[in-house]
């Protein structure tokens, strides 16, 4: 009996939905749709800044482990007067000529020669190249007189990889120059 009861009661409710609750129930899946989107497209915009802020860092790493390994094995170093550009007299080995290296800050990019290196360096009031003495003592413009003893070199670098005027790699490093005293 209370199966014909049940029967009866869905046979004869045929109504269905309002318009009114169809509404309400988009608006909500509509909310819910809304918010699953932001969340993964912020998501995907951090991975991808990420990213592209790990490959910077890695070229840059990169570009300054060149740049010690050819300044560490010159046997004179010079500069110019704005300190931002190295000349490194690389010595002859073996059956490989002597050659020169420049390092040079162009605009906000580290070249190397005429290839550029490093982009996005951050120009903030402290030199790119720091030249020290044996003894510690710091020279803020070397001259002529003062290059033949400096025994160290210090790499300060920073870069904005998103252009928003902070520093987003920092590089610090310093260079002990293996040949230094040697006979010229």
């Amino acid at each position: 009996m209370r199966g014909n009861k049940l029967k009866n009661i869905f046979l004869t409710n045929k109504r269905g939905f309002s318009l009114i609750e169809m509404m309400v129930v988009v608006v909500i899946l509509g909310l819910i749709v809304l918010g699953l989107v932001t969340f993964f497209t912020g998501g995907a915009k951090s991975w991808v800044a990420g990213q592209s802020q790990l490959t910077a860092q890695r070229n840059a790493r990169q570009a300054v482990d060149r740049m010690v390994r050819e300044i560490r094995e010159g046997e004179n170093v010079k500069t110019d007067s704005d300190d931002d550009t190295i000349v490194v007299s690389i010595p002859a080995l073996g059956s490989e000529l002597a050659y020169d290296v420049t390092y040079s800050l162009s605009d906000t990019t580290i070249k190397r020669g005429t290839t550029p290196l490093i982009d996005n360096v951050m120009i903030s009031g402290e030199d790119i190249f720091e030249y020290y003495d044996s003894s510690g003592i710091k020279y803020d413009s070397p001259d002529s007189t003062t290059l033949p003893t400096i025994s160290k070199i210090h790499i300060n670098l920073k870069v904005d990889v998103d252009d928003d005027g902070n520093p987003d790699i920092t590089l610090n490093t310093d260079v002990n120059l293996r040949n230094f005293g040697l006979p010229e």
